[in-house]
This record gives structure tokens, C-alpha cells and sequence, in this order.
């Protein structure tokens, strides 16, 4: 998958930081299923259709949902006028999320590759740069995270769920940037501290 990204420069949600494609992505986008989400701020159905986007991408990847994140990668491609715009999307979006710099001519590109002619799109890809769906927009708002587990099938990912707790934590060690390290670590916290008021308030719990 990191084929596709090779010279390119993504993002990381509300920081400067730039992910280096060939090497950190490369791990990143491994044994992963890859969405790529054209929409933009502006749009009303993008803005009927983010808020569901984001609470999928959540119920599969978040702590406070799910014990293990689902191999799931999702860049952001948008079509905000303004870079101001497009920050300003992103920031009410899932820091995991990922983004075509604004003003890069890749997003065109990606949008002639993908045939994307409006807004909001979903194109799903398999690890090795294959198509799943081409836009999987009605199937997202239809099923919701249950979608993914055919999308695993079809992308045939070895099922990672499995690894011991050491090996997870030494994957985490190896995350493609200090934000999402962060990001880890204030999730722990706020595990943490759920299961310390839980104690308080008497809750039994593993």
C-alpha cells in the first residue's frame, strides 16, 4: 500500500508533523485495511455523512470501545476551499485520522485513480492497493462497523488480535508518530480512570 503514497507527504490530524511514506507508512498501512475519504467541511451531505464516518471509525479503533484497534487506516482527501476549512474539519475528526496536505495535486490524482466525481466518497483498499469497494458510502450508513468484518475477509488481514500484550505494546512503541503515542497514553488514562471510579462506585469489573 505504501506504493501508492511513494513521494507523497500525509498528515497527521491536528499536527504538523509529516509522516515519511516510505518507511513509517510502510509499517502503518501493513496488513491494514485503507479507507480514503473525499469529502469536505462545506458539503451538506459530507456533513450529514462525517458524523456517522467518525463514530465508525471510533467504534472500531478506540479504547473505549474495542480492547484491540481494527486494521483500519483512514486519510482524509479533501475538497475544503481553504486550508482553514480543512483544519477545521479535521479538528472535530479523530486525531488517528490521516490527510492529504491541503493545495497537494495528489488529490487529484487520487480522485482520477479512484474515478471520485462527488462528495462524500469512500474508496476501501486492501493492503496491497486493491479495490473492496469504490465508494462504500451507503454500505457505511446501512451496516455500520459490522461492514468491516467483510471488508477483513476480503482483504484477507491475519487476524492480529491474538498477539500477546507485549507484542501489541512493542507495535504501539513503533506507531508512525509521537501524537498518536500520546494519543495512546491519554486513552490509557482515561481507561484508568473509568475503572477507578467503577472501584468507587462498587462496579465489579475484570
Amino acid at each position: 500500500m505504501a506504493t501508492l503514497f511513494t513521494g507523497k507527504v500525509l498528515m497527521a490530524n491536528r499536527e504538523r508533523d509529516e509522516v515519511e511514506t516510505e518507511r513509517e507508512l510502510g509499517r502503518t498501512l501493513e496488513n491494514k485495511v485503507l479507507l480514503l475519504y473525499f469529502g469536505s467541511g462545506q458539503c451538506p451531505r459530507c456533513q450529514q455523512f462525517s458524523p456517522l464516518l467518525k463514530d465508525f471509525f471510533l467504534r472500531l479503533t478506540d479504547e473505549f470501545y474495542v480492547e484491540r484497534a481494527s486494521q483500519l487506516v483512514l486519510v482524509y482527501v479533501s475538497r475544503d476551499e481553504t486550508e482553514e476549512q480543512q483544519s477545521a474539519f479535521l479538528r472535530s475528526m479523530p486525531k488517528r485520522w490521516l490527510a492529504i496536505p491541503f493545495g497537494d495535486a495528489f488529490k487529484r490524482e487520487l480522485e482520477l485513480r479512484f474515478a471520485v466525481s462527488e462528495v462524500p466518497a469512500v474508496v476501501v483498499l486492501k493492503p496491497n492497493g486493491e479495490v473492496i469497494a469504490g465508494n462504500a458510502v451507503e454500505e457505511i450508513q446501512r451496516m455500520g462497523p459490522a461492514c468491516f468484518r467483510n471488508w477483513q475477509e476480503a482483504a484477507e488481514l491475519v487476524d492480529r488480535n491474538f498477539l500477546l500484550a507485549e507484542d501489541f505494546d512493542d507495535c504501539t512503541r513503533r506507531s508512525i508518530t509521537d501524537p498518536i503515542r500520546r494519543l495512546k497514553y491519554k486513552l490509557d488514562k482515561k481507561t484508568e480512570a473509568k475503572n477507578r471510579e467503577r472501584k468507587e462506585e462498587g462496579e465489579e469489573f475484570p
